[in-house]
């Protein structure tokens, strides 16, 4: 049998739990940059399964006017952990400094996707369930706030039709194919 048999199972299965956990810290850590509603139901998920790791850090690492360093730091921390365990079971070695920037990448990626999903998603829900109150609607409106905000006070509606949305996803996309081959 191949060594990679159970290998690659193995490395799926970390990189996914890694993924997802630090995703939820992503949007913790985003929901209280745009100071989001933590009453939300989707909210109060993540603030529990995220309290755990982000609770102890942050009695020794404090916030930085409203942004939680900690949960920056338990990202990048998780994100270097998932890498080097996936680097161990491939059976090769990498500089620390080489996998600090992976991790760093890693991150970056993931932010302009959680941008684009929220975006992506909200336009959904607006076709899908317009004008009804949804938790995950308010959350989405938070998220994307900071990036739909000021091109939707440029690009008013066409004949009722919010092009901001396609605007927004398009400069997200360029933005990301400049800022990621600067992280090598």
């Amino acid at each position: 049998m191949n060594s990679s048999y159970l290998t690659n199972p193995l490395e799926f299965l970390i990189s996914t739990l890694f993924s997802l956990y630090i995703l939820a810290i992503m949007l913790r850590f985003i929901l209280g940059a745009v100071r989001a509603d933590f009453y939300n139901p989707v909210s109060q998920f993540l603030v529990r399964i995220t309290n755990p790791l982000l609770v102890p850090m942050r009695r020794v690492i404090p916030s930085f006017r409203q942004y939680d360093t900690s949960a920056l730091l338990l990202m990048l921390l998780l994100q270097l952990a998932s890498l080097a365990i996936v680097i161990m079971l491939r059976g090769v070695s990498i500089p620390f400094i080489s996998l600090l920037l992976a991790a760093i990448g890693e991150l970056v990626i993931l932010a302009f996707n959680v941008f684009i999903f929220a975006i992506v998603i909200q336009v959904i829900l607006s076709w899908v369930n317009p004008g009804n109150y949804n938790p995950v609607n308010a959350l989405l409106s938070s998220i994307t706030r900071p990036v739909m905000g000021p091109i939707q006070r440029l690009i008013p509606p066409v004949s009722g039709i919010d092009l901001s949305p396609l605007v927004a996803l398009i400069g997200l996309q360029i933005l990301k194919m400049l800022v990621l081959p600067l992280l090598g």
